[in-house]
């Protein structure tokens, strides 16, 4: 009896397809999701904006060999750089998730849709100033907000039911996936070549999550999805040029995804490809910190007024929470750099007990050295409740809830705080749009003047104007 493998080429994977068909045919029609990803434009170019202060970033900024020039260049929003659409997408995808406060999703896998904005919106430009040099019509911004929609959605609705961090991998591998299929549909692929791209995304070696956890966190958690959005991009573009791509990337027996990755498990589906995620992404308005610790932080600032005072007779800290955020972000021990600290719920939670406020300078090594952080860290406890943990993962609510007592030495306690969803949930949509307008003001005064800033949220404001505006037009507002 032969014990070689057939090699009969079998047709591509149904989870190939479905993502291909979904790209290339699914008609968006739900202005909720439009709107929404109005706002998550703003939001996610602010967070990059803002990430151009810290030399930490910049300093992996620019083209990959100094000095290169790229006719028709994507524009990096914030800079004088023009690259090309790889490398822009590095550059951006850096920007936005470098201070983690750009949007968030949590399932059973979490992440960040609007790192896919690097490899949408560098190919958007790159083909607009294209189109425009031999005489044809540039994309406009709608398109870009199409692509965001899909991106969106097709990294939020895998995540739903599959968790990648269980098997030691980071969520940045459906970066790559969403990135690939929306950039190859942008650059005009056909379907074939749409799955072909999507195909070698699933191929590649993906990510470990060894940067975001003790004792290894690092940097590299603040630029691995520009990685993953900018490799998208090169794959997406090979499979233009016609590279063939695998059928069966994630079902072959023994060295396909399932197999060598995933356990053996196929991927599982809750609901079809729409414009769900986009309608209930969720916002990082208040404070740059790991979402999971968002609601903990508030409620740490709610409680300021009544501890501040009493810090040195505080006995102990309870922090109760969800499964997600005990395996994810309940850190004992020393914190050795920004990425340990803003990953580190007891961290988030005394600053904001001590201050009332929480910023990303606060991750900086000159606010760990204050010795009253690791003292009141060492007296926190995180303790699930377990309703919260299925309210997390339940559709209709997705939230993400923290609650806060503070207990001190004379016996004495505050009232216990809790907040189960944060100010950028869709439940707090209406309190949260201005805040998030606010917060686009701030981190466009970083880097513009006043009439550039000015026409800049002018623009952003107005959704019919900014939808019908060229793409190349509107990266040329972000130049400096």
């Amino acid at each position: 009896m032969s014990s070689h493998a057939t090699n009969i080429r079998p047709k591509p994977d149904k989870v190939l397809t479905d993502i291909a068909d979904y790209v290339a045919k699914y008609q968006v029609r739900s202005r909720e999701a439009y709107n929404t990803a109005r706002l998550c434009l703003m939001d996610t170019l602010g967070c990059g904006l803002e990430a151009l202060s810290y030399p930490a970033c910049t300093k992996l900024l620019g083209p990959t060999v100094p000095g290169t020039v790229v006719p028709n260049g994507a524009r990096v929003p914030g800079t004088p750089y023009r690259l090309d659409p790889v490398t822009a997408a590095f550059n951006i995808g850096c920007m936005i998730r470098w201070l983690d406060f750009n949007d968030t999703w949590l399932a059973a896998e979490w992440g960040h849709p609007s790192d896919n904005l690097g490899g949408i919106l560098a190919t958007a430009d790159w083909l607009s100033r294209k189109a425009i040099a031999i005489g044809k019509k540039p994309l406009v911004m709608r398109d870009v907000l199409t692509g965001m929609i899909k991106a969106h959605e097709i990294q939020g609705v895998i995540a739903l039911e599959n968790s990648f961090n269980r098997v030691g991998l980071d969520h940045v591998v459906l970066v790559k996936v969403a990135s690939a299929a929306v950039v190859a549909q942008m650059l005009g692929c056909t379907h074939e070549e749409i799955v072909n791209a999507v195909s070698n995304a699933w191929i590649d070696g993906q990510s470990l999550r060894t940067y975001r956890h003790a004792p290894n966190t690092g940097s590299r958690k603040s630029w691995a999805a520009g990685d993953a959005t900018s490799r998208a991009v090169r794959l997406a573009l090979m499979a233009l040029k016609g590279e063939m791509g695998y059928p069966s990337a994630l079902t072959a027996r023994t060295w396909g995804f399932y197999d060598v990755l995933f356990k053996g498990k196929p991927f599982r589906f809750r609901r079809p490809y729409g414009s769900y995620v986009m309608e209930n992404v969720l916002f990082k308005i208040s404070f740059p910190a790991e979402f999971h610790a968002q609601t903990a932080v508030e409620c740490a600032v709610t409680l300021h007024p009544q501890v501040a005072d009493r810090l040195d007779d505080i006995s102990k800290v309870v922090i109760t929470t969800h499964e997600s955020a005990i395996r994810i972000i309940d850190k004992k021990g020393p914190l050795h750099n920004p990425a340990d600290r803003d990953h580190c719920i007891q961290y988030m939670t005394a600053i904001g007990l001590m201050k009332g406020s929480l910023t990303a300078l606060d991750y900086e090594d000159d606010a760990a050295r204050d010795p009253r952080v690791d003292r009141l860290r060492s007296k926190m406890a995180c303790v699930e409740k377990k309703q919260w943990t299925r309210d997390y993962l339940d559709p209709e609510k997705r939230s993400i809830a923290n609650a806060l007592q503070v207990f001190f030495r004379d016996g004495t306690r505050t009232p216990e705080v809790a907040v189960e969803y944060p100010v950028g949930h869709r439940r707090r949509r209406k309190e949260g749009v201005p805040l998030l307008v606010a917060k686009f003001r701030t981190n466009l005064a970083r880097r513009f003047p006043e009439k550039q800033r000015v026409a800049i949220l002018a623009l952003c404001l107005a959704q019919e104007r900014l939808e019908a505006t060229p793409v190349n037009e509107f990266m040329d507002m972000f130049t400096i």
